[in-house]
């Protein structure tokens, strides 16, 4: 089963200095049919014009993730981590009992991005940061993990969910798969181009929600960066 949410149905916020499309229900945005998909809980593509930005703000029991497509963002925290993620680069951050943050595009342009929020395995524990550069070139025709839950994934940020967050930059004409296990949830967005998965067309900030048990086969129509996200 592969369901296809075209960027064009997904919520929609614009708040002057963020422009904000949700691929799940989130603040204003409600969609019963879309309240998550296994336990990736959010997933919203965020414009964020220069020198703007989201104050201080708090968070528990959730592991957020920031894939950077555009520009940059810097993070300040209640833990004392400060830290500027740059275009193609990853940002977790998991909230375990509870911190607070702010992100802010201290750039000159606006900077664009997915947040990802994936529900952990279990609640609690001591909140943490980190973020890492991962080259696009070391993922070229092929799925890199850029976070995950899982201890053999040892270049990849922590993150305490049974979950991988993947990324892939495929050249036009190539074609790449990802299995899903059984009983295990796999959400897809083209970041730039456009590519068919399984035949069906897909355009850059769609979303295609995987179900379990089947080996998809995404060929790149245009020059793509592909973000994947496999759950539980």
């Amino acid at each position: 089963m592969i369901e296809k949410r075209s960027f064009e149905s997904l919520g929609h916020a614009d708040h002057g200095w963020l422009n904000a499309r949700h691929h799940f229900s989130f603040a204003n945005y409600y969609d019963p049919a879309r309240m998550g998909w296994g336990a990736i809980r959010v997933w919203n593509d965020d414009e964020i014009g220069p020198n703007s930005g989201f104050p201080a703000h708090p968070h528990r029991d959730m592991e957020i993730i920031t894939y950077v497509r555009k520009g940059a963002i810097t993070h300040k925290d209640s833990m004392g981590n400060e830290g500027r993620t740059g275009a193609g680069d990853v940002q977790v951050m998991s909230a375990g009992t509870g911190v607070r943050h702010a992100e802010y595009n201290l750039e000159p342009e606006t900077t664009t991005l997915f947040q990802i929020w994936i529900e952990p395995k279990r609640t609690g524990g001591s909140p943490s940061w980190g973020a890492k550069p991962f080259p696009k070139s070391d993922r070229s025709g092929r799925f890199a993990v850029l976070a995950s839950g899982f201890a053999e994934d040892k270049d990849a940020l922590p993150i305490r969910a049974d979950a991988r967050v993947l990324g892939a930059t495929v050249k036009a004409g190539e074609t790449i798969t990802h299995s899903v296990g059984e009983g295990r949830h796999a959400y897809l967005v083209p970041a730039t181009g456009a590519i068919e998965i399984d035949g069906q067309p897909f355009k850059a900030r769609d979303g295609a929600a995987i179900g379990g048990g089947q080996t998809v086969e995404i060929k790149a129509v245009e020059d793509a960066e592909l973000v994947l996200v496999d759950s539980e």
